[in-house]
C-alpha cells in the first residue's frame, strides 16, 4: 500500500469517526485514559504514603532500641553507685532491682488499668 493510499484511507477513517459514533468513541477512549492516569496517580500516592511509614516505624524502632540501651546502662550505673554506697556491689543490684519488682507488682496488682490508660493518651495525642 502506497503512502497516498494510506493517506486517503486515514482520512476516509476520519470522516466516518466524525459522526454520533466517532464522538462517543472518543469520549470513551479519553475517558478511560483519565481513569488509567487516576489509577496511575493514586497508586503513586499510595507508595509515597506507605514509604513514609515505613520509615517513620523504622525510625521508632530505631530510636527505642537505643533509648533501651541507654537506659539499660543507666541502670547498671546506678546500681553500681548505690553498690558503692553500701559497700558491696550486690546490695546495690539488689536495690535496682527490687525498684523494678515493685513497679512491676504496683501496676499489675494496686492500678492495672493507670500504665494503659497514660499509654492510651499518649498515643492518642501523637496522631493528632
Amino acid at each position: 500500500m502506497s503512502w497516498f493510499e494510506r493517506k486517503s484511507r486515514k482520512a476516509e477513517d476520519e470522516r466516518s469517526k466524525k459522526g454520533i459514533s466517532g464522538l462517543i468513541d472518543t469520549t470513551v477512549t479519553s475517558t478511560i485514559e483519565d481513569l488509567k492516569a487516576i489509577i496511575d496517580a493514586k497508586l503513586e500516592l499510595f507508595k509515597i504514603e506507605m514509604t513514609e511509614k515505613v520509615a517513620l516505624v523504622s525510625a521508632l524502632v530505631i530510636l527505642i532500641v537505643v533509648l533501651m540501651i541507654g537506659v539499660a546502662y543507666l541502670i547498671t550505673t546506678f546500681a553500681l553507685l548505690f553498690g558503692e554506697l553500701f559497700g558491696h556491689v550486690w546490695l546495690g543490684y539488689l536495690l535496682v532491682s527490687m525498684v523494678f519488682i515493685l513497679t512491676f507488682a504496683f501496676f499489675t496488682k494496686v492500678k492495672p488499668n493507670m500504665l494503659k490508660n497514660f499509654i492510651h493518651k499518649i498515643l492518642l495525642s501523637a496522631n493528632e
